[in-house]
């Protein structure tokens, strides 16, 4: 059985990534695996992971604050407050941050287990190091992640 959890603004399990900080609100041990929630903010400029599909995963954002770049399919989305994507298994998409300013969005995933990639980037990162495109994919094709 698991125990609620309660996480204020601002708090929950924080992973910093440079200038981009993810907290998990939600993971699979709070979920009893079937649901992730993490309310995350990247940087004017982060160029986000590869373009990439899912096998299983649903792949949601809600965007808070700033403007979040989603590209699903051949598609390209200015993603301002208020949107919600939630990306099916099997559909080419990726997000980036192309403004001037943060962007801060959820980043909702069922089932659970994407906390682990988060934890993996956080770890990949520790050090300050900013990571590109390429190193986000290596990290995230541990998980359910794959290239297109």
């Amino acid at each position: 059985m698991t125990e609620p959890v309660v996480h204020p603004d601002g708090e929950g399990e924080r992973h910093e990534m440079g200038p981009n900080v993810i907290l998990i609100k939600a993971a699979s041990e709070n979920t009893g695996g079937t649901f992730f929630l993490s309310d995350s903010v990247i940087a004017p400029g982060f160029p986000g992971p590869p373009l990439h599909t899912h096998e299983k995963l649903h792949d949601m954002f809600y965007v808070l604050e700033g403007t979040l770049t989603l590209r699903v399919r051949d598609d390209e989305i200015m993603a301002e407050p208020g949107t919600f994507a939630c990306i099916p298994p099997g559909t080419p998409h990726t997000f980036s941050n192309r403004s001037d300013e943060p962007v801060r969005f959820l980043n909702l995933n069922t089932p659970g287990g994407w906390e682990n990639y988060m934890r993996d980037l956080g770890s990949a990162a520790a050090d300050g190091k900013v990571l590109g495109p390429a190193e986000i994919g290596e990290i995230a094709s541990r998980y359910d992640f794959k290239p297109v």
